[in-house]
């Protein structure tokens, strides 16, 4: 174990951080994305700093394969756009670099300052960019060159014993961002790491601060948990936080006054996860039809419909209408909605006319 030293305002030598080698994390580059090495390495080679940072990290300590590499770097989004032809820069507030090979899609970010606080969008140096990161799992940099994870917070210690815990003051972590309560709950879920009594209690009683956020920001969270693979443990963990009423009010009322109703939505996300696990590729709608099916089958009494295509059309007019009402402010592309309210009306034996593709008319 090596430690990272600074000086502080007299130049008296400060610990910093503490750096694992390869024989105390036991990363192995075997486990990382080439590509992601690539771009670490040529921003090497044009004299920047780069890591990866973040749930990859995270992932690798714990032994599971990343979904993604994020990336982490002190030069600009314009030098980073210079370096790479195949990327794009994004963001009005937070500006980020996209790197493209083939459909892969590495993001790669500029050391943050902490000059306005966690939410500011200055660039700084990486002692404070560690330091804008919401949870100590999550704050954790690794250096493939020299095979090292650089730890400022105590982040390896809290993966190893199981705990989730914010970086930032609790005071200060959620009303610069309410969004990061959802985070917790999700990295409590997905890791297995346990949210402490302390940060459970200041969740549930900062709950209301998800009221003002945009529907596009919590339809962004809504739809990570549908594709996480663990929608059940991360709905449940929301549903003891307060949080749930804030991502899908209809449902949840419907929860409320409705026992059954409650048991039977877990347990299609029960199937939504067995189901999305067989089949990782699966469609939006695919899985929307897991989040819709007992909404809908409450809507009637489906034996009593005429099943008749007259009616059915109809039918699936009032049902889309409904189905929308219901997963507000979640708003799924349409064509993903329509997939999956088609697939639950025709499970209940509502026959459909089957739509006919529309022709493209030639150009002149």
């Amino acid at each position: 174990m090596l430690i990272r030293y600074s000086a502080d305002s007299k130049g008296k030598p400060v610990q910093k951080a503490v750096i694992y080698t390869k024989t105390e994390h036991n990363i192995s580059l075997k486990s990382i994305d080439p590509d992601a090495l690539y771009v670490i390495s040529r921003l090497r080679e044009n004299c920047f700093d780069a890591y990866i940072v973040g749930g990859a990290v995270r992932d690798l300590i714990i032994g599971r394969t990343p979904k993604d590499f994020d990336i982490v770097t002190d030069a600009t989004p314009s030098r980073i756009k210079k370096i790479f032809r195949n990327s794009r820069i994004i963001g009005k507030r937070f500006r980020l670099v996209h790197i493209f090979f083939g459909q892969k899609i590495f993001e790669v970010s500029t050391f943050r300052s902490t000059v306005d606080g966690s939410v500011g969008n200055s660039f700084g140096t990486m002692d404070e960019d560690v330091m804008r990161r919401d949870f100590s799992l999550n704050a954790l940099y690794y250096d493939p060159i020299k095979e090292h994870v650089i730890d400022y917070v105590g982040g390896v210690k809290d993966i190893r014993k199981g705990i989730v815990r914010p970086v930032i003051p609790l005071n200060r972590i959620f009303i610069e961002d309410p969004v990061r309560m959802l985070r917790a709950v999700k990295y409590g879920a997905t890791t297995g790491c346990k949210i402490p009594h302390s940060l459970k209690k200041k969740i549930r009683s900062s709950a209301p601060l998800l009221a003002p956020v945009s529907p596009s920001r919590l339809t962004e969270e809504l739809l990570k948990i549908i594709n996480s693979g663990h929608s059940y443990d991360i709905v449940s963990g929301t549903l003891d936080t307060n949080l749930f009423e804030y991502l899908q009010p209809s449902a949840t009322n419907m929860m409320i006054e409705d026992r059954k109703f409650e048991k039977a939505y877990l347990q299609s996300l029960k199937e939504l996860d067995a189901a999305a696990a067989a089949n990782p590729g699966m469609r939006l709608g695919d899985r929307l039809f897991y989040i819709l099916r007992d909404f809908v089958t409450n809507l009637t009494d489906w034996s009593r419909e005429e099943k008749i295509t007259s009616i059915a059309a109809e039918l699936y007019k009032r049902t889309w209408a409904s189905c929308r009402n219901f997963i507000l402010p979640m708003n799924p592309q349409r064509t993903e909605l329509d997939y999956a309210v088609r697939k639950i009306l025709l499970s209940l034996g509502v026959q459909l006319k089957q739509r006919k593709p529309r022709k493209v008319q030639p150009k002149n």
